[in-house]
């Protein structure tokens, strides 16, 4: 950071990448619930020697610099934290008075935590907040992000859906007829792509082409759910849904559905190859496809949470288990490509399905916003990731990014039950205890707003208590 770019910040509240603590004279006593969450959510930089007065930064400058550095350093090279944490150390002096700047970098062996693991946080906004045990157990399998279901199951190859198996040849053969996996035998194939290993399935493997019943031996309750709703939100429809999809055998076949029946939503002109065969060609198809693919390749699989595409009057939102690995804005900024599931992943751009770097966010967003006039939101946090893509005369930033706020704020008195509720649409299947921790109240006062929220038909329990869900209804 520069020092244009640290007094640009400073001018600036809303960065969530910046936190300013006074420290005159030592190191602040909440500096490292800072350095934890910055570690577990996308980075960030701690200031010392700035003072936040309500909206506005005053620079008071540090008293012996070299001090405080080297005690923080040391610090964060002792076992005050669980791993040792290497930021990027800046000075600046603004009129004779010394400002320090440490960039906490992102860490890939979350979670990072000082003392013990009730001390893990999170970035909120521009605020820090305890991790509850569900975003901990999060960071716990995002730390084998990218290899877990590289790993071989179990079942041997006669776990496979062959029909699945002979239709992903076919399909590569006519949508990429010279990769050089068409000239391979079935069991050849299977082995380049990593579905088997030493005669087992690999977990990726058993998910993209396995028949359902071995799938739910390795992931109960595995599903992927697509729901009509008729109107725009569950409150304004007569009915929960119109639609809901059926179990597929498997993500190559849930695609397809998933993908035939997605397309009915969208207007698009009919076009005919020379063949007299009917055509996908559409920025918006391109759109949709790429975030479909998006949500089969990347969903965290050993979430207790499902993967779930939710189509409203006004918009499709794509709900996926299991955060991004690196801030929205790092992965627009590079051509980054770190997949979850690299066998998935593989598999999909094999077949020209998927694109070879990154996420396809720019496909997402370019395509999106020449069919629509308007971008498709994304928003990701430590257990969730979803996608929106609004339709026509939808001012998209209002009625889907402020969704929550636009259709509960009158019925919500209570700043904590609106924060609840935004909670528990991207973590489903978060405990009172989980919210009563981090909102540091008792579990009976957590307990108290929820019942208000079901009272008011904004919120819904879905299932039992221990295996349910939480749904917000409007």
């Amino acid at each position: 950071m520069t020092r244009e770019e640290l007094i640009h910040k400073l001018h600036d509240i809303e960065w969530t990448d910046f936190e300013v603590k006074k420290a005159k004279s030592e190191l602040p006593k909440n500096i490292w619930s800072t350095i934890s969450a910055f570690s577990n959510t996308a980075g960030g930089w701690l200031i010392l020697g700035v003072e936040q007065l309500g909206k506005t930064f005053n620079i008071v400058g540090v008293g012996n610099a070299e001090k405080l550095e080297q005690d923080l350093l040391n610090s964060l090279r002792s076992e005050k934290f669980n791993i040792k944490i290497v930021p990027q150390c800046e000075k600046y002096v603004f009129d004779g008075k010394t400002v320090l700047a440490f960039y906490i970098p992102l860490s890939d062996k979350k979670p990072i935590y000082y003392g013990a693991l009730a001390n893990t946080f999170i970035r909120t906004g521009s605020g820090d907040q305890k991790a509850t045990n569900t975003e901990i157990d999060a960071m716990f399998r995002d730390q084998a992000f990218g290899t877990r279901t590289n790993k071989l199951t179990e079942f041997t190859t006669d776990a496979l859906n062959l029909p699945s198996v002979e239709r992903y040849q076919d399909y590569l053969s006519r949508f990429n007829p010279s990769h050089r996996y068409n000239k391979l035998t079935q069991k050849e194939l299977l082995l380049k792509l990593q579905v088997i290993g030493d005669g087992k399935l690999s977990y990726a493997g058993l998910l993209m082409f396995g028949q359902n019943d071995f799938i739910q031996k390795a992931f109960p309750d595995f599903r992927i759910d697509l729901l009509e709703i008729p109107g725009k939100s569950y409150r304004d429809a007569k009915v929960r849904y119109t639609y809901r999809l059926s179990e597929q055998e498997n993500l190559w076949e849930y695609y397809f559905t998933l993908f035939d029946r997605i397309k009915l939503k969208i207007n698009i002109p009919f076009k005919m190859n020379t063949q007299g065969f009917a055509i996908d060609e559409s920025p918006a198809i391109d759109a949709i496809r790429e975030a479909l693919v998006n949500l089969l390749m990347h969903a965290d699989y050993f979430s207790p949470a499902k993967s779930r595409i939710r189509i409203f009057d006004d918009r499709i939102e794509f709900f996926n288990p299991g955060g991004l690995p690196l801030s929205i804005e790092k992965l627009l900024e590079t051509d980054l490509s770190i997949p979850r599931n690299p066998v998935l992943a593989s598999a999909f751009r094999a077949v020209r399905l998927a694109e070879n770097a990154g996420f396809g966010f720019d496909k997402m967003i370019d395509g999106w916003e020449t069919y629509n006039k308007s971008k498709p939101i994304i928003y990701s946090d430590l257990t969730s990731t979803i996608m929106t893509f609004g339709f026509s005369d939808t001012n998209v930033t209002e009625n889907v990014t402020e969704n929550v706020t636009e259709n509960v704020t009158e019925n919500v008195t209570e700043k904590r039950e609106f924060q609840i509720l935004k909670i528990l649409q991207s973590n489903q299947t978060m405990t009172t205890s989980e919210l009563a921790e981090k909102f540091n109240v008792s579990r009976r006062t957590i307990a108290r707003d929820i019942e208000n929220l079901k009272r008011k038909h904004i919120l819904k329990r879905i299932g039992s208590d221990k295996s349910g869900y939480w749904e917000v209804t409007q």
